[in-house]
């Protein structure tokens, strides 16, 4: 997902780094999609064609994904099966959230299945993604201008530590507003875990329809890229408390990279796997599933964050063996689609250099928090995710 952890001006670029980005990753996005459903498949390479606003545009894509959005609101606004307070702010209060995503989830799961037994062309959405993309990132522009016009007006309390350089164009990448919020309806938490993710799943069941619409049956690498991405979402949402002690939650403003990457990149990205398979089936058989099962299915125990955590004597071998852990299951997601392609392991790689700069800085972090005791710990434990390699 999005970076975390504090960022000084001159991060991504400053500036000029915080304009790039916003152009690259959403033609990032679009240029996956495109490649997907190519016959090539090439990662690489340039895109089949270029798609013009027509086929970008659609009113009535835009119309489904705000109706998304409203359901997930809707449900983020039942009654919660608890509340929890957050991490103390700068003016010593603490807000409260409601613990109900995996409610939210299961609840969804309801509406599209009794959509289904009604003839709902659930496997539609695979010939509208580019729609649907275009819509999401039109939407996170628009939603992030929003953030900053209403942070002109929040208390200096309110702020993010960053996000506030003073330059429109950084501030804006950035988000000025650490919790921005409308009554109880916190829009980061919101967004953080509840759109993107069951939108992510809801792309992977769609592609496994059409492929069964098309084949007469959902194939074995199918069916398993579905069931490891269903059991990493229901698991965030169950443990949903776990993301409000995140950097994203705790220290980083609401803007367009946290927007853009929770609404968008996640569900249109993060679907890659089935999206290639649906175009690109892939003979996969039970000896080499039953091998796949293995490496995702490592003895784990849960951290703090309500991630997975390898056990077995890692933090004495490296100082963050959670990203190790995030790394082996990227490989298993990808693994069912082969080996012929590199388009599948763009997760593996983006998730790769995410964790390596997150990394760095964690580090540069905890040599300032704990000083002499850190580097006696680096001393013991040498290598930061892989061992022997890095």
């Amino acid at each position: 997902m999005a970076p975390q952890g504090p960022r000084d001006p001159l991060e991504f670029g400053g500036p000029m780094g915080a304009a790039s980005l916003m152009a690259l990753l959403p033609a990032t996005m679009l240029h996956l999609l495109l490649v997907a459903r190519s016959g090539p498949a090439r990662l690489l390479g340039p895109p089949p064609y270029l798609p013009g606003l027509g086929e970008l545009w659609s009113p009535g894509a835009l119309l489904l994904w705000l109706t998304w959005l409203g359901l997930q609101a809707a449900l983020y606004l039942l009654p919660a099966r608890k509340v929890v307070e957050g991490q103390e702010l700068k003016d010593k209060s603490r807000l409260q959230y409601p613990i109900n995503g995996f409610q939210a989830l299961v609840l969804t799961a309801l509406l599209v299945g009794l959509g289904l037994l009604a003839g709902l062309p659930l496997g539609a959405l695979s010939d509208m993604l580019l729609p649907f993309a275009f819509a999401s990132t039109l939407t996170t522009f628009i939603f992030s201008l929003l953030l900053f016009l209403k942070a002109q007006v929040a208390p200096a309390s309110a702020l993010a530590p960053g996000g506030n350089s003073g330059n429109l164009i950084y501030d804006f990448f950035l988000g000025r507003e650490l919790n921005p919020r409308i009554s109880s309806l916190d829009f980061k938490y919101f967004c953080e875990l509840r759109p993107g993710l069951m939108g992510w799943v809801l792309i992977n069941l769609a592609m496994l329809v059409q492929e069964a619409e098309l084949r007469g049956s959902p194939s074995l690498a199918m069916w398993l890229v579905n069931g490891f991405q269903l059991l990493y979402v229901g698991d965030a949402l169950w443990h949903e408390e776990a993301i409000l002690t995140t950097m994203d939650i705790t220290h980083d403003g609401f803007g367009f990279m946290l927007v853009f990457g929770d609404l968008a990149w996640v569900p249109f990205t993060y679907s890659l796997q089935a999206q290639f398979l649906l175009h690109h089936p892939q003979p996969l058989g039970l000896p080499m599933a039953s091998t796949i099962c293995l490496i995702n299915g490592l003895e784990t125990i849960p951290t703090a964050t309500g991630r997975q955590l390898l056990v077995s004597g890692w933090w004495g071998m490296v100082r963050h063996p959670n990203y190790l852990g995030d790394l082996i299951m990227a490989l298993a997601w990808s693994l069912p689609c082969g080996t012929a392609h590199l388009l599948p392991y763009f997760y593996l790689l983006y998730f790769t250099s995410l964790l390596v700069h997150r990394e760095a800085r964690d580090e540069r972090l905890c040599r300032q928090k704990y000083g002499l005791a850190w580097q006696e710990y680096c001393r013991r434990v040498p290598y930061r995710i892989v061992p022997y390699i890095y």
